[in-house]
């Protein structure tokens, strides 16, 4: 025995403890084995042939007879792969818990972040602030831009428009620091005609007008609210409506306990543009017949999740892993709250309430809402609409004179930069959720 514990004590001088690894260092672990090696007798001879291989295997460990035996061809890690290689490369049991982790992380730093105003020093300068101007932000959220464009002069005067209840209460709140400057307004884009009118506004008299399309972080990161899809909370979606309040309007939970199958799917498709739209309108009627109804942001997650029979992430354009349901959840916000509609007539307003050279700046954070605002301002407001003339019926013969075709193309903007203005690195890496934003500026020019 006292061979053994010679050989063990030569083991643990190739062996050095790291104490960079409390508790997980294989040093540290094979010294444990010493106290048994301290009291022979008590051991039995098979406990001593365990312990004789123990000893066979640690020193072939230690003086590296694998690594000499089998030499590497690459000098090569698996430190560089990437999230989609390793998704790639390891089975769904493995790689589920691994993605759930990263996910898990990146949602609780943009929770525990507060709000930041996205492309505020881009917007406040496009906007052109100056004494005795009038400015409408169309969506208050948490006053951050709003806020920016108050310090930017003090002689201007800004109306504050959203058509959430707890982000007008926030603009009632800021009014006591912007006395006399700032006019809060509750409703929606739609409402706006009425409510100017009640200020005594008339079209074409407003220097500026400035759109944050999209949820607010104030909005996802309330569960209540039933926007994100990493918040378990009643599946409500609605922007009007604040927690514990009740109004006419359908919530997703009824959207999806009461929509036809072939309604849903033209739902996933086009507000969300999810390829699997099919698949998960199929699972919710199946699990609202022979379940139960979905009411939860986590039912609907799971939902989807288990319906793709994929793992439950997928890499968004930083390679960042995000919840399939992300799509799903942005089709129903977008349908309940009619949001598409009311930025095409918010886009309409804006043409009818800015002055001669008035500036407009839109930050949009998907393809849907970048749409629309492009259309508005490079005069291409009748592409892709649907042709209500079959092709094989079309005059080709028909020849429209430049004056007519001029005044349905040409714009009354005039673009204020030549490519769309992205968030930079530095922005996106403190303030995460600006990373999919685009925004564009225009002046009105006639």
């Amino acid at each position: 025995m006292s061979s053994q514990y010679q050989r063990f004590l030569k083991v643990l001088e190739k062996w050095p403890i790291d104490k960079t690894k409390p508790n997980r260092d294989l040093g540290e672990q094979i010294r444990k084995h010493i106290n048994i090696l301290a009291n022979p007798a008590s051991l039995t001879t098979e406990e001593t042939n365990k312990i004789t291989i123990k000893i066979d295997s640690l020193e072939r460990l230690a003086n590296n007879i694998y690594g000499k035996k089998y030499v590497r061809l690459r000098d090569s890690t698996a430190t560089g792969l990437s999230v989609e290689q390793c998704s790639q490369v390891l089975s769904s049991e493995c790689s589920t818990p691994i993605l759930a982790k990263c996910y898990s992380s990146n949602v609780s730093l943009e929770s525990n972040s507060s709000h930041i105003p996205v492309l505020c020093a881009e917007a406040i300068n496009y906007l052109n602030p100056g004494p005795q101007k009038i400015y409408i932000d169309m969506t208050f959220g948490a006053g951050g831009h709003c806020k920016k464009l108050l310090d930017s002069c003090k002689d201007i005067k800004v109306y504050a428009l959203d058509r959430d209840p707890v982000a007008y209460e926030l603009a009632q709140q800021m009014t006591k620091e912007y006395e006399g400057r700032l006019t809060p307004l509750l409703g929606r884009f739609s409402d706006l005609p009425h409510l100017l009118k009640e200020q005594k506004i008339v079209r074409h008299s407003v220097d500026g007008i400035l759109f944050d399309f999209g949820c607010s972080s104030m909005q996802f990161d309330e569960p209540g609210r039933g926007f994100s899809v990493s918040k378990n909370g009643p599946l409500d979606m609605r922007m009007d409506c604040a927690p514990g309040m009740n109004n006419d309007q359908v919530t997703a939970a009824d959207v999806l306990a009461r929509a036809e199958e072939p309604d849903l799917v033209k739902i996933l498709r086009i507000y969300g543009e999810e390829k699997a739209a099919k698949k998960i309108a199929r699972a919710v009627v199946d699990a609202r017949s022979a379940l139960h109804p979905i009411k939860t942001t986590k039912q609907l997650a799971d939902l989807v999740a288990s319906c793709l029979h994929e793992t439950p992430f997928r890499l968004d354009k930083l390679q960042r892993p995000t919840h399939v349901a992300t799509k799903t959840f942005q089709a129903l916000r977008i349908f309940v709250n009619n949001e598409l509609n009311e930025i095409n007539y918010g886009m309409v307003l804006a043409n009818a309430y800015l002055r001669l050279q008035g500036r407009l700046v839109a930050i949009t954070f998907h393809s849907l809402e970048d749409t629309i605002v492009k259309r508005h301002l490079y005069g291409n407001v009748i592409d892709g609409l649907a042709n209500p003339v079959p092709l094989k019926y079309c005059g080709y013969d028909v020849v429209h004179d430049e004056e007519t075709m001029q005044s349905i193309t040409l714009s009354n903007w005039k673009p204020l930069h030549k490519h769309v203005i992205l968030p930079g690195e530095e922005e996106i890496k403190h303030n995460s959720r600006s990373r999919s934003a685009k925004l564009r500026a225009a002046m009105m020019n006639s």
